[in-house]
């Protein structure tokens, strides 16, 4: 199972473009799971990642930030398989 952790917040565009792109690229990965932390619900993740949401986690490795390519994403996901 690979896990990937999308840490954003409500309200940012960023991060909604990010999980567009991340619900796409997880069609083709039946194996992969997303989950979808805040900031706002979390201050050591706030403090730790403010000025780069959002933040992409690949099995709880930071994998990218601000923006999210599809490409980048798949091929570090076919490497995790």
């Amino acid at each position: 199972m690979i896990t990937l952790t999308l840490i954003g917040r409500d309200g940012c565009h960023l991060c909604d473009d990010a999980r567009a792109v991340v619900m796409d690229v997880l069609a083709e990965f039946p194996q992969a799971q997303l989950l979808e932390v805040s900031i706002d619900d979390d201050e050591a993740l706030r403090a730790e990642y403010w000025e780069q949401i959002p933040v992409l986690l690949i099995n709880d490795r930071v994998h990218n930030f601000w923006r999210i390519d599809p490409d980048r994403l798949r091929s570090k996901l076919k490497e995790e398989q």
